[in-house]
């Protein structure tokens, strides 16, 4: 990936927030506690979770910035929802921290040198080196990915109040 090209995602990256809260605007408060199915995550478990993520991706930037070649942490996206209890968390809490890890990430990421997106760590999620480029291009689609989640949700609950 080039300058440009890895500019443009970044911009996009930086969108994710702004994409997140117009989707959740659309749609009332009432459906954000409602599974589809057994096992599958509200919409409000969707939320917690990317609060979570944008933790870890977060600090998985930084190690990839500052201490190349370290193991990073991977983790159970549904262990954590099902121990951290994710359903009674505080949904707005979540979204301001994921508000705001999105916001200071997307602006230190803009300052970084083009050198440093050739950096990789160990992933043990991955047999190949985990770079910063792989990072990018994960993160600038998982809020996306969860909001065709919290549309489906959303389609789900319409069709189970009629």
């Amino acid at each position: 990936m080039n300058s440009e090209e890895r500019n443009e995602k970044i911009e996009l990256y930086g969108k994710g927030f702004e994409m997140l809260m117009e989707t959740l605007n659309a749609i009332p408060r009432e459906a954000w506690k409602f599974r589809p199915a057994p096992g599958e995550w509200s919409i409000h478990e969707v939320i917690v979770h990317l609060a979570d993520s944008e933790t870890n991706s977060a600090l998985r930037a930084r190690l990839l910035a500052a201490e190349p070649g370290r193991v990073v942490m991977a983790y159970d996206q549904d262990k954590w929802a099902t121990a951290l209890n994710y359903h009674d968390q505080d949904v707005d809490d979540a979204l301001q921290f994921t508000k705001y890890a999105r916001l200071t990430t997307y602006k230190w990421l803009k300052t970084l040198p083009d050198e440093i997106f050739f950096h990789t760590v160990i992933h043990p999620e991955y047999d190949e080196p985990y770079s910063f480029e792989k990072w990018l291009n994960i993160y600038v689609g998982h809020i996306p990915g969860h909001i065709a989640q919290i549309e489906a949700n959303y389609e789900a609950w319409k069709s189970s109040e009629q």
